[in-house]
């Protein structure tokens, strides 16, 4: 299915050990219609990327972005990226 959804997020991490960097995408579960894991193919910062948003519990989900992918847009933990969702995988 495509999407056309953009949205600007910081990249975080929670405080326990072995915890992802991710974004976290507002008002997810209405966009998605669903509280479930929802795989996607986009953008970040025009980096190409393919993914799983992971619901939060809170009617939001979090989309955790790889080290790789953090290197090649020169980001880390506390800067802000562009996400450009494509397409819904599932």
């Amino acid at each position: 299915m495509k999407l056309n959804k953009s949205f600007v997020a910081v990249l975080t991490k929670g405080t326990n050990k072995g915890s992802w960097t991710r974004v976290v995408m507002p008002g997810s579960a209405d966009f998605f219609g669903t509280r479930g894991l929802v795989k996607v193919r986009g953008k970040i910062d025009d980096q190409p990327f393919k993914g799983s948003f992971i619901a939060i519990g809170d009617g939001t989900h979090m989309l955790p972005i790889k080290a790789a992918t953090r290197k090649l847009i020169n980001k880390d933990v506390g800067d802000s990226v562009t996400i450009k969702l494509e397409e819904r995988l599932n």
